[in-house]
């Protein structure tokens, strides 16, 4: 494994979520990727269609995500727990947090 690269990328994602209306080392700033993420969990969720609905991405996706619904700061304070493998659930009707990041093994019932 490189660590070094590790660390690098940590470090940036560490900025990208502390200044989210900047763009760190040309990523796309973290306001924008949220609002495309919203955009299109939006479409998704608006579907007439039965049944529950999955969405699945990088930690990073969903945190951005957990933010915008949560109606918490984009901030890396809300990013699920190390080691990923973990999940939030959000009523479809009126889009509330029904659980915050658990592990998939522990989801509430």
């Amino acid at each position: 494994r490189n660590f070094g690269i590790e660390l690098i990328h940590l470090q940036v994602a560490d900025r990208f979520f502390a200044e989210p209306h900047l763009s760190v080392r040309g990523w796309e700033r973290a306001v924008d990727a949220q609002a495309r993420i919203v955009r299109e969990a939006e479409a998704v969720l608006a579907r007439d269609r039965p049944g529950d609905v999955l969405f699945v991405g990088h930690g990073g996706v969903g945190t951005l995500l957990f933010c915008h619904y949560a109606g918490h700061p984009i901030d890396r304070v809300h990013d699920q727990p190390a080691g990923g493998g973990h999940c939030f659930a959000l009523a479809r009707q009126d889009r509330s947090i029904l659980h915050a990041w658990c592990r998939m093994e522990e989801i509430p019932s």
